[in-house]
């Protein structure tokens, strides 16, 4: 039986107290104390999981200022705080066992842009690309670049200092950094940006902030006194983060101090940095790319050099291992043309060289390179095997899409062993580059570790990502023999461990980098800014004489809580377990079908990250409490009137199964994000297997099993439409059926249904063995259309034109008899009647494949249903049926067709999200198929729609699916004449018309259209 689960962590008195008083405050934020929400903060994109006790949602500066002045008084001075963006950091930078202040969900606002003097100013929580999508128009780029560009907030990229391809001419974020507006540690502001010398002598004209004052002249005379030291220890880097700048706070000639330097790369250690004035580049006018190919990573290092010298503006470089996961991900149907295969080689290397500017420069460069590469190709010199050229700036951006995701795709190793980062962003002058990855690669074969490796050869630093067991324990002792031996190598090499990410919980090595006088004047400048060690503490240093610092490598990682699950229990969830944080799912684009309830709710207990380690935790807890989920899966539902007593005592008993099905029922079950995850998360798949498990122990909803006997009540209600109809439509059914079920906007049954539209027709009446008696030669005029409940019984017009338009092709349609296809079931967690109703039909359709006549589905999320979800419930069993869809099935009809002349047609398509991201070239298919008939249709990236089966239809949602509807779609459809609108989806078309008065056509009424003319 499913028991009641504690999870014991319970707040600290003081935190409850403070958290408590912070209410009665006027702060206007958020405060979020459920479990789920502190375990979602957790953990990050590295190994470690620290849990806070409380998270803070400030909605403006204001929100700060209270939260820290109620903190500054005696009863809470030991509450401790850690500012929090995107929660990218890959060394636990942000993570804390105190409040967490996380400034992305309110603080995301653009304030001002000044297009004459090229800057801007934002507040700290504006993600990177959100940010450039503000400037395009403009003419300008925030120009740091990094991959998690998509979710990465601009105060992250400010505390991390952040930089990316391209850091050799654009630089690092510090270096666009004009003038910052911190909250410090006592609650009051502090404005930091460039000042004379002079201004120093009076502290009234520095700030008319006292403590500021008093920060502000300290660290200007520590630094300008221990400038010869300074300039002796730092290594010569383009990638130097020190956590606190002494380097560059003053200018060269000691003319100019900026006390924005100390608090850029300083990991909210100091205060909580707010807003930002940054400087902008201009877009270039003109933009180049030459992907080379070498026979070997080494090849492709050592060339690196050579193409720096060629003036490029980035050199990216990836290895084999992060090639062939690109190739086995959906990203790569994007790029292949652009990376194709040189016959009889294997690419082992490849950089990516941009040439970026006005055009007559980027074209003289270029022509250079491509020379110098040709004459090295023909001689067979430097490892080249072959080079692609690209000026077109939307394919350069598929380049780097490719190169982004890359630092996910390494998760999608297979094994148990997975690409870790601890050491993965070191940093060494470019020109020793490849020497010291040859000794770092040496390191790690003498483990005899797998490693991917990727980065930015431009400016010495190289991603190096080791292939390490974090439920093993003796995997997680060799991550400390690795971190210690390559922060030694990087010093031998006069590099640094900490190249790009910051240092986190890497704090630690600072003394053998800083030397102990130096290290001593960070301790002295932490004390200064923040005494009793409050910001973000153990990170970086500690003020002195308040001991060592109390996160480090050995701090507790996920693989100290994972591997208290089973490992049977861990094969049987691969999604739960495979999620490595990456956090591609809080991409912050309306346009991304990436995790609509997470765009829609800005919650991150509402994301795949979040269900993923909402999950882990479920089954850690079940194991603590001696339950065998694998067992408990199989296990009968209690009866009902303990079902009954369980769900009226679940407002009063505590379950953390609860804060469970909180977070996946907000879910969609739209599958975006087992196509776009780097490590193909599937949450809709242990949602299902959560939900078995859940309503064993409470009363499942009315809706769900209305759901759930959906395709078999159907061809029940299509006998009799017109009384179903009236039954079902009218406003006192409706009102009834709302508050009863929880279920609006059911829609209508097709009226004539498609049995009376077929009535007479060849191609009802199935006889198996009537088409078994066909010469085999002649059973490719056959096609046979798999039928499915929402088009067949709602939309049954379609299902005729479909059957048209393969009678217009000189074909023979066969309508296969109704048969469910149990998705409907799956989504609900019905997993015993899916599991019977995907055999009834997977034996059915085995029986038919045997024709050897191509099936044709016409739904893209009810087609893909047979090739995922029976495939993983019916495993062997499933056999070896194929249901194709409409336009994968087109594709190789009209290679036998003769070509249409073109047409004055113009047409938009708009996807599904599960075919969008299931089959990423959709969209060039049905491009194809349309210029076949003489039209032209172009396809729009849009998120989701907000209907995604039958969520949209549930009262709860109904909002968030208008939001979503709203969020891409309305002012999509608004620019185009309905005619031309084409929407494959049959969720999609319901929504279209549910929210924009009119019904799409599907792409196949379209071509029946074309064929006519």
């Amino acid at each position: 039986m499913l028991p009641l689960l504690s999870h014991q962590q319970t707040l600290e008195p003081v935190y409850l107290a403070y958290l408590d008083a912070l209410e009665q405050s006027e702060y206007s934020g958020d405060i979020d104390k459920r479990y789920s929400a502190r375990l979602v903060q957790a953990t990050d994109n590295s190994v470690y999981q620290f849990l806070p006790q409380a998270v803070l949602y400030p909605k403006n500066q204001q929100d700060i200022q209270i939260a820290l002045t109620l903190a500054a008084t005696d009863a809470f001075r030991s509450v401790t705080f850690s500012a929090r963006g995107g929660g990218t950091g890959t060394n636990g930078q942000s993570l804390t066992h105190g409040l967490i202040l996380d400034v992305s969900r309110y603080m995301n606002h653009v304030l001002e842009v000044n297009a004459e003097q090229g800057w801007v100013r934002v507040e700290a929580g504006v993600v990177k690309d959100a940010l450039n999508d503000a400037l395009r128009p403009h003419g300008f780029f925030f120009s740091p670049d990094l991959s998690t560009s998509n979710r990465a907030t601009i105060g992250g990229m400010i505390n991390t200092d952040a930089s990316g391809a391209g850091s050799l001419v654009y630089g690092k974020t510090s270096d666009h950094v004009l003038a910052l507006r911190s909250v410090l540690i006592d609650g009051s502001v502090l404005d930091t940006h460039p000042l004379d010398a002079g201004l120093l002598c009076n502290p009234d004209n520095v700030s008319d902030n006292p403590l500021g004052q008093k920060l502000i002249s300290a660290v200007a005379a520590v630094c300008r006194e221990k400038r010869t030291q300074i300039e002796n220890q730092f290594p010569k880097l383009n990638r130097f983060l020190t956590g606190y700048d002494l380097k560059h706070v003053w200018n060269d000639n000691l003319t100019q101090f900026d006390l924005s330097r100390i608090l850029t790369g300083s990991e909210g250690t100091l205060a909580v940095i707010t807003e930002a004035k940054l400087n902008l580049t201009p877009l270039p006018t003109e933009r180049a790319m030459v992907n080379i190919k070498y026979d070997s990573f080494q090849s492709a290092l050592r060339h690196a050099p050579s193409l720096v010298a060629a003036r490029a503006t980035v050199v990216e470089t990836v290895d084999s291992k992060v090639l062939n996961l690109a190739r086995e991900d959906i990203v790569w149907h994007s790029v292949s043309d652009l990376i194709q295969e040189v016959p009889g080689k294997v690419i082992d290397g490849l950089n990516m060289v941009e040439f970026a500017g006005d055009t007559v420069e980027v074209e003289q460069k270029l022509a250079s390179l491509e020379a110098v590469l040709t004459e090295q190709l023909s001689k067979g010199e430097c490892g080249v095997l072959g080079y692609q050229v690209t000026q077109d700036k939307p394919s350069i951006e598929k380049i780097y899409g490719m190169r982004k995701k890359a630092v996910g795709l390494l998760g999608a190793t297979k094994g148990r062993r997975k690409p870790i980062a601890f050491a993965e962003d070191t940093a060494v002058p470019p020109e020793k580059l490849a020497d010291y990855i040859m000794e770092f690669r040496a390191v790690l074969d003498g483990h005899n570790l797998q490693y991917g490796m990727f980065g930015h050869v431009d400016a010495g630093v190289l991603h190096v990502r080791p292939a390490l067991d974090m439920c093993d324990v003796k995997d997680e002792k060799l991550l400390r023999v690795i971190s210690d031996q390559v922060a030694a190598l990087t010093l031998k090499y006069g590099g640094l461990m900490w190249g790009e990410h910051g240092k986190g919980v890497r704090g630690e090595y600072g003394p053998a980098v800083f030397g102990n006088e130096l290290y001593g004047v960070l301790q002295d400048i932490k004390g200064l800014f923040d005494p009793d060690n409050r910001l973000n503490p153990g990170k970086l240093v500690a003020p002195k004489h308040t001991g060592a610092l109390y996160y480090d490598i050995d701090s507790a990682k996920r693989g100290k809580f994972d591997r208290q699950i089973p490992i049977e229990v861990r094969d049987a969830f691969p999604d739960v377990m495979n999620c490595n944080g990456n956090g591609l799912c809080f991409n912050y684009s309306s346009y991304s079908p990436m995790c609509p309830s997470f765009k829609v709710t800005g919650d991150r207990v509402q994301s795949p990250k979040g269900r993923a380690g909402l999950m882990r935790e479920w089954l850690r807890l079940l194991e603590t409490e001696g339950v065998d989920v694998n067992a408990l899966a199989k296990a009968k539902p209690l009866g009902l009137l303990q079902r009954v007593q369980n769900t009226l005592n679940a407002q009063r008993d505590y379950d953390y199964s609860h804060e469970v099905m909180e977070s996946l029922k907000g879910c969609l079950a739209c599958k975006a994000c087992s196509g776009q995850c780097p490590v193909k998360v599937d949450v809709p798949k242990f949602r299902a297997q959560f939900f078995n498990i859940y309503y064993q122990r409470y009363l499942r909803p009315a809706k769900d099993y209305l759901v759930a006997g959906i395709e078999d009540s159907l061809p029940l209600m299509a006998a009799a439409p017109r009384l179903t109809n009236f039954a079902a439509q009218n406003p006192l059914s409706q009102w009834v059926i709302k508050k009863a079920i929880g279920y609006v906007d059911a829609p209508a049954l097709s009226v004539p249904t498609l049995k009376q539209r077929l009535d007479g027709h060849a191609s009802r009446g199935y006889d198996l063995a009537a088409l078994q008696a066909i010469p085999e030669e002649a059973r490719s005029q056959f096609v046979l259309v798999v039928q499915d409940p929402f088009n067949s019984f709602y939309d049954s017009g379609l299902v005729l034109r479909f059957i048209q338009l393969i009678e217009k092709l000189g074909l023979k349609p066969v309508l296969l008899p109704y048969k469910p296809n149990g998705k409907p079931t799956h989504i609900k967690g019905f997993l015993d009647k899916f599991a019977k109703t995907a055999q009834s039909s997977a034996d059915f359709l085995n029986q038919v494949h045997k024709l050897g006549m191509p099936m044709v589905g016409i739904d893209p999320a009810l087609v893909l249903c047979y090739r995922d979800e029976y495939r993983e419930v019916l495993g062997a069993n499933r056999g070896h049926f194929e249901v194709k869809l409409a336009n994968e099935w087109l594709l190789n009809v009209i290679k036998e067709l003769p070509a249409k002349a073109p047409q004055d047609k113009q047409y938009t398509w708009f996807s599904h999200c599960t075919e969008s991201t299931a089959k990423p070239n959709t969209a060039n298919e049905w491009t194809k198929i349309f210029a076949h008939f003489g039209a032209k249709l172009t396809a729009v990236n849009l998120g989701c729609c907000g209907m995604a089966g039958t969520y949209g239809h549930e009262a709860e949602n109904l909002e968030r699916s208008k939001t979503l509807f709203e969020m891409s779609w309305q002012q999509t459809l608004a620019k185009i004449e309905q005619s031309q609108v084409l929407v494959s989806g049959y969720s999609c078309r319901t929504q279209v018309k549910r929210f924009a008065g009119y019904k799409p056509k599907h792409p196949l009424e379209a071509l029946l259209e074309l064929a006519n003319i």
